[in-house]
């Protein structure tokens, strides 16, 4: 289930609203032009399964967003603990490369099938942190100046969708927002907090 935490944008961000209410989530997001949709998990799919199973596995939803929107390249992104003696300072590496806020020329879409990730989508003077889990197709607009957290210990597998294969590309911004919005780590037990 997506649960979406707002904050202000200044030197000390405050939170505005923390909610997994589906509608309130939808609301939010609509204000900002972002569109969060929901497909059914396909089960069975084996742990490290290929990016040509993936796809095959959500041809019909996949095939779908590619029809209304036009998208032309699609590919599967994931990154999971695989045990070896590298694997943490891998892991730092990839995140680190998307926790300074950028635009990018195209959409950026994403359909987590495992795991989970935060989008902090920075909009209008506030922080939307989108927790995006299992079942979340996340669609934020071209331009939207945003950046991605996936946690000190990353375990996902998402359906990247694009116009073409650079519109991944980012546009740094230079600001230091991320470093003084909570992070993955921060959210996730904030709501396990919440929760309990």
């Amino acid at each position: 289930m997506t649960y979406l935490t707002v904050y202000t944008d200044g030197d000390a961000p405050e939170t505005l609203l923390e909610t997994e209410d589906a509608a309130e989530i939808a609301a939010a997001l609509k204000e900002i032009d972002v569109v969060l949709r929901h497909w059914q998990v396909v089960e069975g799919l084996a742990p490290g399964a290929g990016q040509d199973e993936i796809l095959d596995a959500y041809r019909t939803e996949v095939d779908r967003v590619i029809a209304e929107e036009g998208y032309t390249f699609v590919d599967v992104a994931q990154l999971h603990p695989d045990g070896s003696p590298d694997w943490p300072e891998r892991a730092a590496a990839a995140r680190q490369k998307f926790l300074n806020e950028h635009t990018h020329d195209d959409d950026e879409v994403r359909y987590f099938v495992s795991g989970s990730g935060i989008f902090y989508l920075h909009v209008d003077g506030r922080i939307h942190a989108v927790l995006c889990e299992p079942g979340d197709l996340l669609s934020v607009p071209e331009n939207t100046t945003h950046w991605f957290d996936m946690g000190t210990e990353p375990s996902f597998t998402a359906i990247r969708f694009f116009h073409d294969d650079d519109g991944w590309v980012g546009d740094f911004t230079g600001d230091s927002i991320a470093q003084r919005v909570p992070d993955f780590d921060t959210i996730v037990a904030n709501r396990k907090s919440r929760a309990s």
